[in-house]
Parts: structure tokens; sequence; C-alpha cells
């Protein structure tokens, strides 16, 4: 497991290579990942956007950008946390993940961009 803190919001990811549903012949392999999102400061926050970046072991670079995550964008208290699950296919048996959420704090609609730390993506067990 990786974590990251950004302004007292601490995020945490776990990754897993998926072989039922990978298909090496056709140079796919799926990883899923676990994400818990604890907010450790004052400030009630709502989590409006995500941005990721997929790299390959070729270096083939894969952007995603959208609405907050799995069609929600949670509101967290102070002390609340908000676990998600979801996966990403690449094209080798390594590779890397990491990105940023934007968030909002609600009281004073500042947003503040949060760091998703780079988490490996391999077939073998290899851990970050």
């Amino acid at each position: 497991m990786v974590s990251a803190i950004t302004q007292g919001i601490k995020v945490s990811v776990e990754s897993k290579y998926e072989a039922e549903h990978s298909d090496p012949t056709k140079d796919s392999y799926v990883h899923s990942y676990r994400i818990t999102i604890d907010n450790n400061s004052d400030r009630t926050v709502q989590l409006l956007r995500r941005h990721w970046i997929i790299i390959d072991a070729l270096l083939n670079i894969k952007q995603v950008k959208g609405d907050g995550v799995i069609g929600e964008q949670p509101v967290l208290y102070p002390g609340a946390s908000h676990s998600y699950s979801s996966w990403t296919p690449i094209n080798t048996t390594l590779g890397k993940m990491f990105g940023s959420y934007q968030m909002i704090d609600i009281n004073t609609s500042n947003e503040i961009e949060v760091s998703v730390p780079a988490f490996i993506l391999s077939t073998d067990g290899l851990r970050n």
C-alpha cells in the first residue's frame, strides 16, 4: 500500500493484477485498485474531478479525466473516509499509475488539488 497526504487529505492505494480478466495473447493486462481517502483536516471537502496518468513499460501514456470517482462526488466531513475500487487495463506486464483529485472546501469554495501517489501495476506481484 502507498499513501500521500495533501493538506490533511490522505489517499491510500492498493493494486492487484486480475489474471482472470486479462488476455496476455492480446497484450491486455487488467489491474484492480482500491483507493481510500481519509479527511484528516478540519475542513469539509467534496471530490469534484479526477485526473489519472497511466504509463506502461513501453512508456505509452494514457490520461483519464472526469467528474468524480465511479459516478460519485463524495463529501468528506472532518474525520470521514471514502473508499472505492476500480480497474484499468495496460498493454504490458508492468506499469504505473498516479494522479490527482480536484476537491473543493465546502465552506470557503477554495479548490484543493490532492495527490494520488504513484502505484505499480505488475503481473508478478511486484509492490510499491
